[in-house]
């Protein structure tokens, strides 16, 4: 019986410390979210299109 008590509270215990290991994790990513400066967030904001892409090829044109 006794061995059946302590497992259930190692199990308890690695339950609360994945739980505040995730929310740790999601506070600190939150909190220097919040705190980016301007020019980084501008740079971010804009970041999927700093890059060229191909043209498109023309719908005339011929399929290779």
């Amino acid at each position: 019986m006794f061995k059946r008590l302590l497992l259930e509270d190692s199990a308890a215990m690695f339950t609360v410390t994945a739980f505040i290991t995730a929310v740790s994790i999601y506070v600190s990513i939150s909190w220097r979210a919040l705190r980016m400066k301007r020019p980084q967030l501008e740079r971010f904001e804009n970041l999927p299109f700093a890059t060229p892409t191909p043209a498109a090829r023309h719908e005339s044109a011929p399929a290779t």
